[in-house]
């Protein structure tokens, strides 16, 4: 856990605390609101847990932060219960792994249980905890890895669990040359009858996002919710392949049916089909408007 010697003057007194080592990656502040906030370039508590509700979020948001800046004064006795929490269920059959990785810029990363054999998305950190945990749901059949960046522990979850790595071959590196599954081109490729795989380039040139039964949609770094602009958006500030072709796989994603928008970095977001149909047409408005005058507005 963090270092008390370090701990930033911004956070409240109590026991919860972040130090001086925050990447500012907003995991903390999204998994626990009630609790933590940013302050300068930093997260900081700005209010004490004062329920077991809220001290099971801080403890999960402190056993997920990716670079262990979160801790407490008194030894948490109860870590082992927010420990067995994990995977913290999304909805239906969707969970949220937990252990972000400081290795993917604390990436999210989701476990899709099935009949069929468990999908993992994208790379938490491989720790004890959570591999015990993977292993009582079921283990893992696939790591769908979004893009080249969020890989993370995939080695080692693919040692243990014996799991076929799935990474767009335009993305594959020297640290990924062995994975498994590696789709090539640019249509949608069907995994199985409730996964499909849609390349979207553009933040990476092998970018893809993965739909689940017409209702979950995993999108890595292509899109996500923002707090900012109150819609969808994608990251023009982290395009490192090309901004025009991020447009075009967006008006691509635009005429599927779906959900839920699960990004690996970003905020979630949940609405019906109707709703999410008008958040695309707001999301591929702002771009429009962003080619024309170039910044982030």
């Amino acid at each position: 856990m963090a270092n008390p010697k370090f701990r930033r003057s911004e956070n409240v007194t109590g026991d919860f605390f972040v130090d001086q080592t925050c990447i500012d990656c907003d995991t903390c502040r999204w998994m626990a609101p009630d609790s933590f906030t940013r302050r300068g370039d930093q997260s900081a508590v700005y209010h004490q847990p004062e329920n077991p509700d809220q001290r099971l979020m801080a403890l999960q948001a402190l056993l997920a932060c990716p670079t262990a800046s979160i801790g407490t004064v008194d030894k948490p006795i109860d870590i082992k219960m927010a420990q067995q929490s994990f995977p913290i269920p999304v909805e239906d059959n969707v969970y949220h792994s937990g252990y972000h990785a400081e290795a993917s810029y604390a990436a999210t990363s989701y476990l899709i249980v099935r009949s069929e054999g468990n999908v993992l998305v994208d790379s938490p950190r491989f720790v004890p905890p959570l591999v015990s945990r993977l292993e009582e749901l079921g283990g893992i059949r696939y790591l769908y890895l979004t893009h080249r960046d969020d890989v993370a522990d995939h080695q080692k979850f693919h040692d243990y669990f014996g799991c076929e790595r799935i990474l767009h071959q335009a993305d594959v590196t020297s640290g990924t040359r062995d994975v498994e599954i590696q789709p090539s081109g640019f249509e949608p490729f069907s995994l199985a009858s409730d996964l499909q795989i849609i390349p979207t380039p553009g933040h990476t040139r092998g970018h893809t996002v993965l739909l689940h039964r017409d209702r979950f949609l995993f999108t890595g770094d292509h899109l996500a919710w923002s707090t900012r602009l109150n819609h969808l958006y994608a990251f023009r500030d982290a395009c490192w392949y090309s901004w025009p072709e991020l447009v075009k796989s967006m008006h691509k994603l635009a005429t599927y049916s779906f959900e839920w928008v699960l990004p690996g970095h970003g905020r979630r977001y949940h609405g019906d089909y109707r709703v999410m149909q008008h958040q695309m047409q707001l999301c591929l408005n702002w771009m429009a408007k962003i080619a024309e005058i170039g910044v982030d507005k």
